[in-house]
Formats: C-alpha cells, sequence, structure tokens
C-alpha cells in the first residue's frame, strides 16, 4: 500500500524516497473558479484530482476595521493603504520620512488582532492524511518596502542603518508573535511552518549578500527557529534569481524553498540538484510562463517529465509550478497535464505507490 500524503512530503523533507514525487497546486483564486467550473468539481475534489499532497490552515484577522478612503483597495495590518489589481500597489509609504523614534512609536499592530481558535480543529479534520501547512506568510521585507518606499528603503540602509534594522525588528517580531500563537493553539497539529519573501528578480538577488545577511537573514533565522521548535519543517515562498543566497538560507536551516524558477539566472535545475539538493527541499520547478500558460498538453506532460527526472532522485522535491499561484490564464488542460505526468513519472522503484 502507498505512502499517505503526508508521509510521502515528510520523506521527501528527509531526502529520503517516498513512494512517488509529492505534488503541490498553488492557485490564484480566479484559476481555481475556472478549473472549478470546467471540471464540474468542488474544492476537495478538485485538490483530488490535482494529486495535490498538502493542506493549508490560516488564522483569521480579527482586529479593527479601518474605514478606507475612496480609491482604497484595503488597507494592510501595518497600515498602508493599496488598490489596483490583485494585491494592487501601495498608495503611500507612512515611513518614508519616519525618525527613529517616530518608527519606535509608530501603532505597530497587536498579535491578538489573529484569532486562532480554530486552527487545531481545523488542521486536525484532515485526520492526518495530508502535510499540513500553517503559520504566518510573514512577508517582513515586503512590508518594509510599502512602509519606506523600495529605492528609500535601499539609500537608508547605508545612510540610517539603525533606523531600517528597527522597522525589520518591528516587522519580523509581529510576524514571529502571530505564528507562535498559532503554534500554541494548534500543539502538534502543523507539519510545515510555510512563509514568504520575494528576494529575487529575473537576473539575481534583489539585494547583496552581505546586505541580506545583515537586514534579513537573523529575521529568518528566528522564524526558522520557532518552526524547529514546534518540531515542524520550515519551508519558504521565494520568486526569483536568489541562487547566490542559498547557502545562507541552508546556514540558518531552512528546510524548503517554494516555486522555483528556471528561467530565472543561477536556478538552472540541474545545478540546485547537484549543489543544494541533499541540504534542501526544492518544490516547484515546472515554467508557469513558458511551459504551462504558453505551451500544449503534450508540451507540458515532455517539460514535465524533464524537471521530475531531474529533480527526483534520492528525495528533497515537489513537483509542483514556478509560481507560487498558478495563473487565471493557465488552461486548465495543461495544469492536469502537468500533475498527470508528474503522477506517471515521478514514482520511485524501491517504494512503488
Amino acid at each position: 500500500m502507498g505512502m499517505t500524503s503526508r508521509e510521502r512530503v515528510m520523506a521527501a523533507f528527509a531526502h529520503e524516497e517516498p513512494d512517488r514525487v509529492p505534488m503541490w497546486c498553488g492557485a490564484s483564486p480566479e484559476f481555481w473558479v475556472k478549473a472549478r467550473r470546467e471540471l464540474n468539481l468542488d474544492d476537495e475534489e478538485l485538490r483530488l484530482r490535482f494529486h495535490d499532497d498538502f493542506r493549508r490552515v490560516v488564522a483569521v484577522y480579527a482586529g479593527p476595521s479601518p474605514e478606507l478612503a475612496s480609491g482604497v483597495s484595503y488597507r494592510t495590518v501595518f497600515g498602508v493603504d493599496r488598490a489596483g489589481m490583485g494585491y494592487g500597489q501601495p498608495l503611500t509609504h507612512p515611513l518614508a520620512e519616519a525618525t527613529l523614534d517616530q518608527i519606535h512609536r509608530y501603532p505597530w499592530p497587536n498579535p491578538a488582532w489573529m484569532d486562532v481558535s480554530r486552527i487545531r480543529a481545523e488542521a486536525e479534520a484532515w485526520g492526518g492524511q495530508y502535510a499540513i501547512l500553517g503559520g504566518d506568510w510573514s512577508p517582513f521585507w515586503h512590508d518594509a518596502i510599502d512602509l519606506l518606499g523600495m529605492e528609500n528603503m535601499y539609500l537608508k540602509m547605508y545612510s540610517e542603518t539603525q533606523l531600517v534594522e528597527a522597522v525589520f525588528q518591528h516587522l519580523a517580531g509581529y510576524y514571529h508573535a502571530v505564528s507562535a500563537r498559532i503554534f500554541a493553539a494548534a500543539s502538534k497539529a502543523i507539519d510545515i511552518f510555510f512563509i514568504g519573501n520575494d528576494l529575487g528578480s529575473m537576473t539575481g538577488p534583489l539585494l547583496s549578500e552581505d546586505m541580506f545577511r545583515h537586514f534579513i537573514l537573523p529575521h529568518l533565522k528566528r522564524l526558522v527557529d520557532l518552526g524547529h521548535d514546534h518540531g515542524q519543517k520550515v519551508m519558504m515562498h521565494c520568486c526569483g534569481g536568489y541562487a547566490p543566497l542559498i547557502p545562507s538560507l541552508i546556514e540558518i536551516g531552512l528546510d524548503g524553498l517554494h516555486a522555483v524558477q528556471p528561467c530565472c539566472r543561477g536556478m538552472d535545475l540541474r545545478r540546485l540538484k547537484a549543489d543544494y539538493g541533499d541540504k534542501m527541499l526544492f518544490n516547484g520547478g515546472i515554467d508557469s510562463h513558458h511551459v504551462l500558460i504558453d505551451g500544449t498538453p503534450d508540451s507540458v506532460r515532455e517539460k514535465t517529465r524533464e524537471v521530475v527526472e531531474i529533480m527526483m532522485p534520492g528525495g528533497g522535491y515537489v513537483a509542483g509550478a514556478s509560481h507560487d499561484a498558478i495563473l487565471e490564464e493557465t488552461p486548465v488542460a495543461n495544469v492536469l497535464a502537468m500533475f498527470d505526468a508528474s503522477l506517471e513519472c515521478g514514482a520511485y522503484a524501491a517504494n512503488p505507490p
């Protein structure tokens, strides 16, 4: 008999070969609605059709509800007004001209605003069959950009180092506290602490390794340590070409990287597998744009087989798209081809499903 999804995923994280390569389906709400409609399936039936080995539980915001000005789509928990398509763009940068004292006196959110009361029951409802993702997404890098403005933040990293350090300290401290509350409430029902910070562009990291180690890595380590203290693996979503940062992520004990983008500089799959495949789980690698959106079911199956065969030896791989959310313009037939091809070619000879 084959493994459960949870057993399969945890074997991959342990760099052992399970019965087959685990699979991950992250999708935009728009794609999910389209796929449900085209396949005439409900949410759980669709997850099963895509062979998804993961389920996710999240805390619910229960804090103050601010009144929004005209043209504002929503306000982040850190007081940044945003508007536009999807998550939109920040309309203001509230701390762009702040002094260090003003940063410390800023109305930072209360971690108790996140309702964690249903987390454990929701996680346990899956009956131990699936790998459960939990914890706060914790995108403190993006929040700092929203609060300070990106160019302004880069300049202040050099001219007002202590000020930028303080912003990251407050942001990461909030997220650490929220996830600590989630994990305390969930007991041992969560398997993987899943966080996200996009640190790469198409051509390389968004900041130097030295700057990354100074401003970002200590806070990532606090989050990794928090997950490990609760017996969880820790996986981070990160877009772009961030290969030069991977050694430092291994140093702090990060267990997995999500949505590997092979079209970005330095993200060659063979090299990543050879250099880091025994130390880091890689999740993704099947190109969301050139393969899934622009391809055909036949070309998707061919490329999927190529990626899976490169990445699956020795475990440490989860098959999925190279973007955190499959976009609405992606043909459903191509997504089915990706997951079905992963199922067909992802069986391990020593532990057949």
